[in-house]
């Protein structure tokens, strides 16, 4: 399957990442985003080339929203988040780090 085919499912976007080397899950840390390498990046050394958006279909706490990164030096991951009040960040800066990351978006990944 590639990325332009429709994946409807979380795991099925996550395999796809997977199994094209491209699963690293950027956190968020005091120092920035880190794919767990040593590296921190800021919102300008990103950009987000993908979004898909999930819903579950029997509760809201299902719902979440995974955003394919790539970083200034090449490395391709992705960070999720679950929508609104359900939300896995609490104040540690995640929302705001993100919407500072620019967003160019890509067909293909």
């Amino acid at each position: 399957m590639d990325s332009s085919q429709s994946m409807t499912t979380l795991s099925e976007v996550l395999e796809f990442l997977r199994v094209n080397k491209k699963d690293n899950e950027f956190k968020m840390a005091p120092e920035g985003f880190t794919a767990g390498k040593g590296k921190f990046y800021q919102p300008e050394d990103l950009k987000i080339i993908k979004t898909y958006r999930f819903e579950g279909d029997s509760s809201p706490s299902e719902n979440c929203a995974l955003f394919v990164i790539e970083a200034n030096d090449g490395q391709i991951g992705y960070t999720i988040d679950a929508y609104n009040a359900y939300s896995n960040h609490d104040d540690d800066g995640y929302d705001d780090f993100l919407r500072k990351i620019p967003t160019e978006g890509r067909e293909t990944i």
